[in-house]
């Protein structure tokens, strides 16, 4: 079960004619961006940035998707996206709604146009296909201003994907599909489309010609170099900083993963990270903290692996949706990794014990067949439990992956399959639809919690 929204795309309900395979994971922890290079001088009056973005932490100051000298967009810490424009004057739009849905993918296209005669057209904003006209007391160049970007000869000028221009305020999530045309100021149906089934916005193959002296385009689908240009005019980047093969991932606008989802208002939450599959107990809150998951299912069959523990005192399971509270409480089937035991807190408050080695360096699974109400535990590839029905489980439906660990600075890394930041997967494994990447193949008739497969099985 998955909820759409027009203006929150959640990836492809069907299919459409056009697919994005990869995208790229940047993560403000480690300081992680692409820097474009500068090309000869190019066009300072006209220009176009098209990207589709999905957050992974909320409510970060200057949380930058790019900087080019005196220009730059990004996130601010009310989660209000902001284009900044400087010659000596500040321009600045401002929005006066928030983005705070880290289960979307936003696809956000800035058209730059200084030639205009009509301020408003000189710096428009669109977000999944819809110009957007409020904003907090909105500013405009005057006609014909030229800025940094387009121009040559400093470091400054060219565009930094993932920070400020300064070389900080990193952004965290995921981009796919970068165009930045130079010359040419498009509307955001140069780059999408609505669906007919749907009727949420998709990507669509950009056809024009307008890269221009300095423009690229980057599909990220080449994970020896994620900072290559597939416009034609060989404009790759000249330094990923911190950025790697491991950041390349499948989760896109066109089969869009399960992530752990900051909304949920867990009394006492963890940090999330590296693309909302890496979670972090807050060790001054001695309490149990806990994540959920941004995906709900009410049938089907599930699966995803959790690895690169640095302490065993986890538990791992699901939950009802309707429900926020950590694994001691009612409402939760989990498996605690420091125990031999599977707990579900129900009225019969019903247990199962085990014997088994465990590890750290353990990939511990979770198998969840929805159809038939029961759950399974994998370590390492094979069936530690029996397989056991969650009947009686505490809340309404539908449920959602639920994961929690004590205040000592625990973490752990959580694989839904399109993005793995836990321990390096060695025999890449995919689920019978070909969705997801995992360390062991799902069981079969399991699949991997992806728009594609919620789609047709969920």
């Amino acid at each position: 079960m998955e909820t759409l929204q027009r203006t929150a795309n959640r990836g492809s309900v069907s299919t459409g004619p056009y697919q994005i395979d990869n995208s790229c994971k940047f993560e403000r922890d480690n300081s992680e961006s692409i820097v474009t290079t500068n090309q000869a001088a190019g066009n300072q009056k006209t220009w176009t940035f098209s990207a589709w973005i999905k957050r992974s932490r909320l409510s970060y100051d200057w949380d930058n998707i790019f900087g080019a000298g005196t220009i730059y967009m990004m996130f601010d810490a009310e989660d209000e996206f902001r284009f900044v424009m400087y010659d000596g004057t500040t321009y600045t739009l401002e929005t006066n709604r928030k983005f705070r849905d880290t289960s979307a993918w936003y696809h956000i296209v800035v058209a730059f146009d200084t030639t205009q005669s009509t301020a408003s057209n000189r710096a428009k904003l669109y977000v999944n296909g819809v110009q957007e006209t409020s904003f907090q007391s909105p500013t405009y160049p005057n006609q014909n201003d030229t800025f940094d970007l387009g121009g040559q000869g400093s470091s400054a000028n060219w565009i930094q994907l993932g920070r400020f221009y300064s070389g900080s305020r990193h952004f965290s999530g995921y981009m796919a599909e970068v165009h930045y045309l130079n010359g040419t100021a498009e509307d955001a149906d140069a780059f999408g489309e609505y669906d007919d089934d749907s009727g949420i916005w998709i990507p669509k193959a950009y056809t024009g010609s307008g890269y221009g002296t300095q423009g690229f385009y980057y599909k990220f689908d080449n994970a020896s170099n994620l900072g290559e240009d597939s416009s034609g005019e060989g404009h790759d980047a000249n330094s990923l900083n911190n950025i790697t093969a491991a950041d390349q991932s499948t989760d896109t606008p066109t089969n869009n993963f399960c992530t752990w989802n900051p909304l949920y208002a867990m009394t006492y939450p963890m940090t999330i990270s590296e693309g909302g599959t890496k979670t972090t107990a807050n060790a001054s809150v001695a309490q149990w903290q806990s994540s959920k998951a941004s995906m709900a299912v009410n049938n089907g069959k599930w699966y995803w692996e959790t690895s690169n523990f640095t302490e065993l005192n986890t538990f791992i399971g699901i939950q009802s949706a309707d429900v926020n509270l950590a694994y001691g409480n009612a409402y939760s089937w989990n498996l605690p990794l420091n125990d031999n035991s599977f707990y579900i807190t129900d009225p019969n408050s019903r247990t199962e014990s085990f014997a088994t080695t465990k590890a750290t360096t353990d990939v511990w699974a979770i198998a969840l067949n929805m159809d038939d109400g029961e759950i399974s535990f994998y370590r390492n590839g094979t069936q530690q439990n029996s397989t056991v029905s969650i009947d009686g489980l505490i809340g309404n439906g539908p449920y959602v992956a639920i994961i929690s660990q004590y205040a000592s600075a625990g973490t752990c890394s959580t694989n839904f399959g399109g993005y793995n930041s836990g321990k390096a997967i060695s025999s890449a494994a995919s689920d019978a639809n070909g969705y997801g990447t995992f360390e062991y193949a799902p069981p079969t008739g399991y699949y991997a919690l992806c728009s594609r497969n919620l789609s047709e099985l969920g």
